[in-house]
């Protein structure tokens, strides 16, 4: 019984919400009807009441402004890179100097040695240079084919080598002879050889079958000696062509002109050496041997192969001695470069033209430097233009280009106007209080009376609409929307009473003004929102705004 109880109560209180919501429609009916007789003249009534504005035609400019401070083209602070009394400092505060004239010239004695000896480094450096270009050069020569070559003209009467032998500078190759031209040392009285000269023909006679032969003179000493008797001769030393036959065992006289030798001499061959490797920087290994003991050589007649491994590592010590060199050519030159550059310092030239501001240092002081700071010679100024820079913000930056026209107001001469042009715009910017600014430089055209340090507002012509159909900024909303007046208009939300929202396709916006390209006709009369002034409201948007587009969001723009 209890359950069905509280069903049935449940059941009443159903039938009283449906009685209520009735009552509900009606009333909206009720007051449906009420607007749209008599309330239509009180929100035409309240339309003319709100602040409006009549779409018309009119020219738009849309500028940045912001301030800064005047400064030289250019500035430089004169600083020396070494210590030392200043000789001469020709020059004064106020002059006008040009770059590369010599500002200050220190005492630069100290460094005359150590340039000297820079120079004389790299004098040593390359000729050994010349030395190891030479030696790569020949050894190319010398070792070509893999081939060792000999260093000596004659007969190979022994050779010391074999194939498979590893061979260094200091190995015996081969003894080597030659008789076909022997030699003849005989002694002449120091007067008598006086008088003979190298190159001379002479008679040479042999003692044990008195066969006369022809010879030349090949060498005259000059150095007194004595031999038996107390005689003081000097040696002579012929050279005579083997006819064949000629050994070691002939003894001969000399005669030159009407001049003869004192005592006999015996014969010897011109050539009777050892031969060695002496010109092998590495071992080397025999592959083969390209002579027999017996055979004639010449200069330059290859007596071996290398092995092509070994041959390899032989001409990579000659290169590796050639790159050494060259390495050691390169550090002179930059030793010197360096040296001259630390002298260059004790010359100090004007790294600009322009006018000087300070002069800190005269001639007669100490130069000293300090780790910690620099000590400033003296200041110059470029005064051929002025610059200043101008903060502009991230929202206002794509709208400013190199080459715009900047119209300058100067705090010191408030009734003239001076002209400027954007000559840098800087992509390192700046964050502060959750905005980005970033640097504007701009170059005035003509400074007039300005000076550095003076206070400036800059402002950027961003762009014109000449005669076009324009509303106030305040009368753009959120959507690229319009609010024109129509008496008739049925309510919308948001919208105040008596009007009608319109989407419009904006051209130019300035602070003031927006150009409307489509969406309104002239003397179209619209809503004006006062409250963005009132409560600071701006639009987030561009200056200018894009093509066809409004500000986004919501709210008026101010």
């Amino acid at each position: 019984m209890k359950k069905r109880a509280k069903k049935l109560l449940g059941g009443k209180v159903t039938r009283k919400k449906v009685i209520l919501g009735v009552l509900i429609l009606a009333a909206a009916a009720v007051a449906v009807s009420r607007f749209s007789g008599e309330d239509r003249k009180a929100a035409a009534d309240m339309a003319q009441a709100q602040k409006t504005a009549v779409a018309q035609k009119q020219d738009i400019t849309s500028t940045l402004s912001a301030s800064g401070s005047l400064e030289a083209k250019d500035s430089y602070n004169i600083t020396s890179l070494v210590e030392g009394e200043v000789l001469t400092a020709d020059f004064e505060e106020g002059d006008q100097v040009t770059e590369g004239q010599v500002l200050y010239q220190i005492d630069s004695s100290s460094m005359e040695s150590q340039l000297s000896s820079a120079r004389n480094s790299l004098q040593r450096a390359q000729d050994n240079l010349a030395d190891a270009q030479m030696d790569y050069g020949e050894a190319q020569a010398k070792f070509s084919g893999n081939t060792y070559k000999s260093t000596r003209s004659g007969y190979i009467r022994t050779l010391y080598i074999h194939a498979g032998d590893r061979v260094s500078g200091q190995t015996t190759v081969a003894d080597v002879y030659d008789d076909k031209v022997m030699k003849l040392k005989v002694p002449f009285l120091s007067g008598d050889a006086a008088a003979i000269a190298p190159g001379t023909q002479c008679a040479v006679t042999l003692t044990d079958t008195g066969e006369m032969l022809t010879g030349t003179v090949a060498s005259v000493s000059n150095m007194d000696e004595t031999i038996s008797g107390g005689r003081i001769v000097r040696y002579v030393h012929v050279q005579v062509a083997n006819p064949g036959g000629l050994t070691t065992s002939h003894m001969a006289v000399v005669t030159v002109g009407d001049l003869t030798c004192v005592e006999e001499g015996a014969f010897e061959p011109s050539v009777e050496t050892t031969m060695t490797a002496e010109d092998l920087s590495s071992t080397v290994e025999v592959e083969s041997l390209l002579v027999s003991e017996g055979d004639y050589v010449t200069e330059g007649t290859p007596l071996f192969t290398m092995t092509s491994s070994s041959a390899d590592r032989l001409m990579r010590t000659y290169k590796n001695s050639l790159d050494s060199a060259q390495q050691q050519v390169e550090n002179a030159q930059n030793g010197i470069e360096s040296t001259q550059d630390n002298y260059d310092n004790y010359t100090i030239t004007a790294p600009i033209s322009g006018q000087v501001i300070t002069k800190n240092v005269n001639a007669g002081e100490t130069i000293t430097r300090d780790s910690n700071s620099e000590t400033t010679l003296a200041v110059i100024y470029d005064l051929s233009a002025l610059t200043f820079e101008m903060s502009i913000d991230e929202m206002d930056i794509r709208s400013v280009k190199v080459g715009q026209k900047v119209e300058v107001a100067a705090d010191a001469f408030e009734d003239q106007t001076f002209m400027g042009t954007v000559t840098n715009v800087s992509i390192s910017g700046s964050y502060s209080n959750g905005v980005t600014n970033y640097p504007v430089t701009v170059t005035l055209d003509d400074a007039g009376d300005l000076i550095p340090g003076m206070n400036v507002t800059g402002t950027i012509l961003l762009g014109e609409a000449k005669d076009v159909l324009a509303v106030p900024a305040d009368s753009l909303m959120r959507g690229n929307r319009v609010y024109v007046k129509d008496p008739a208009a049925a309510p919308e939300p948001g919208v105040p009473a008596g009007f009608r929202s319109v989407e419009v396709e904006t051209g130019l916006i300035s602070d003031e003004f927006v150009e409307i390209v489509s969406g309104l006709s002239e003397g179209d009369e619209v809503y004006v929102d006062e409250s963005s002034k009132e409560n600071g409201f701006a639009m987030m948007m561009p200056m200018g705004g894009p093509p066809g587009g409004g500000p986004p969001g919501g709210g008026p723009r101010r």
